[in-house]
């Protein structure tokens, strides 16, 4: 069990966190004809917006209700219900997710009474358009609490209790650690087994690369509004981390929907439990492509085991991430021996194989790492800085990647995933091999004499 401990610095240090609003905004880009409104400043929105757009290098529909210094001292009702009109007016979105940040959320305003109050005013201009609060300030809490609390309005705000049971439809809650790759492959691995998953939220039709042949101002993908209300039809409930556990426990308070929590699918046993309630969901045999998947898994921990046993890796992210990734270099033989995190309010900290993580920062990470003597940087992007002072090559993962392309069409889980990532790190493990010198494998190198003549070891 891990130690979990918070770094007592006076300010972060290249920080290695995400705010909140951006783990809402993530969430409601799943949503097909949906906006996410940052109600605070322009400042507040331009900085999430600039790392949503260097990290997909797409166009993300995201809006303001641009606070000024009079609305935060006298209050942002007016501002809010001016952004909401609109929104409706210029946009018309199917659905508009109201995050919070952290100018609105000092003043302590009454966010649910005033949209109450503008909905039930403005009720036959917002006529055909859902609005969802998330109270996500970035005082507090990371990208992970905000992409849960916006999960978990989508179905406390939408779905209502069905009279029926579909047999056939799965709920797919993923993390907000997961690619777009990843849950196509969510997808087509629960279609193989003939059931209909509804995937909420779904950025593999917003977030994917793909270009509309005209303008369309809200996202342009994901799962339809229409579909979140029946998700209470359907036969179980799969949530993919422990961030989302509340979203699964809040279906099954408002549909009677079973769910199942898998901490991670980034390992081979993990994997086999997901396919395995599959074949038990569906009544139907595990489909020759799987059972190949789960070979060519079993092959490539085979020939990449070489390259990671007695490796140090430090790993710096969300803790559900955190804990996908360091299960899955342990799991292949290496040590993480840095182990950085962004909040310690989840309890899956204390289970990740590690002896201590920290709630830090990069800087913290770096210098954990250095006196480590890591062989392997694990982080996203701005963990660069420190890959290029100790010396150490880093694996860019999570979020924001903006120096690299293709991030979002890299698979991470399932059989598929963990082997795509073996050989990943494995061609990293072998790019960067310590060259030996004669010095260093002598023998004798470290042994010297007392003072009474006698031969002894130096320890390091």
């Amino acid at each position: 069990m891990a130690v979990v401990a918070t770094s007592q610095k006076a300010a972060a240090v290249n920080p290695l966190k995400s705010s909140q609003p951006l783990g809402a905004a993530l969430a409601f880009l799943g949503v097909a004809e949906a906006m996410p409104l940052f109600h605070g400043s322009q400042g507040c929105t331009s900085f999430a917006l600039v790392l949503f757009v260097r990290h997909f290098k797409e166009t993300i529909p995201l809006q303001t209700t641009a606070m000024d210094e009079v609305a935060t001292i006298l209050g942002g009702a007016d501002h809010l219900e001016e952004a909401l009109l609109n929104l409706k007016n210029r946009t018309k979105p199917k659905l508009i997710g109201v995050c919070t940040t952290a100018l609105v959320e000092t003043r302590g305003e009454d966010f649910a009474g005033d949209i109450a109050l503008i909905r039930k005013k403005r009720a036959e201009e917002l006529a055909g358009t859902d609005v969802l609060l998330v109270h996500t300030p970035d005082f507090e809490g990371a990208i992970e609490e905000g992409y849960s609390k916006a999960v978990t309005a989508l179905v406390d705000g939408l779905v209502q209790p069905a009279s029926g049971t579909d047999p056939n439809k799965v709920a797919i809650i993923p993390g907000w650690h997961h690619t777009v790759a990843d849950i196509d492959l969510l997808r087509d691995t629960v279609e193989s087994f003939g059931l209909e998953p509804v995937i909420v939220p779904d950025i593999s039709g917003s977030l994917d690369g793909t270009v509309p042949g005209r303008w369309i101002p809200t996202t342009y993908g994901g799962t339809p509004v229409e579909a979140i209300r029946e998700l209470g039809s359907a036969a179980h409930c799969i949530a993919i981390g422990r961030h989302v556990r509340k979203a699964a426990e809040r279906l099954s308070a408002i549909g009677g929907v079973p769910f199942t929590v898998f901490d991670t699918l980034g390992s081979l046993d993990a994997a086999d439990r997901f396919v395995a309630l599959l074949a038990r969901l569906s009544g139907r045999p595990v489909p020759a492509k799987l059972r190949r998947g789960r070979s060519r898994l079993q092959d490539a921990m085979l020939d990449g085991h070489f390259h990671f046993g007695g490796k140090r890796v430090a790993v710096a992210a969300e803790p559900d991430h955190l804990y996908q990734l360091a299960t899955f270099f342990t799991g292949m033989g290496a040590e993480v021996v840095t182990a950085v995190t962004t909040t310690g309010h989840s309890e899956i900290l204390e289970t990740v194989p590690a002896a201590a993580v920290t709630v830090g920062d990069l800087d913290d990470f770096e210098t954990q790492a250095g006196e480590a003597g890591c062989d392997l940087l694990v982080t996203h992007s701005h963990g660069r800085q420190a890959s290029e002072r100790l010396g150490v090559p880093l694996m860019r993962v999570g979020f924001p990647i903006f120096d690299r392309l293709g991030s979002q069409h890299r698979r991470t889980i399932l059989y598929d995933g963990v082997r795509d990532q073996i050989i990943e790190a494995a061609n990293i493990f072998q790019a960067h091999q310590r060259v030996h010198t004669p010095e260093s494998l002598d023998p004798f190198r470290d042994r010297g004499e007392t003072h009474d003549g006698h031969t002894q070891i130096a320890h390091h």
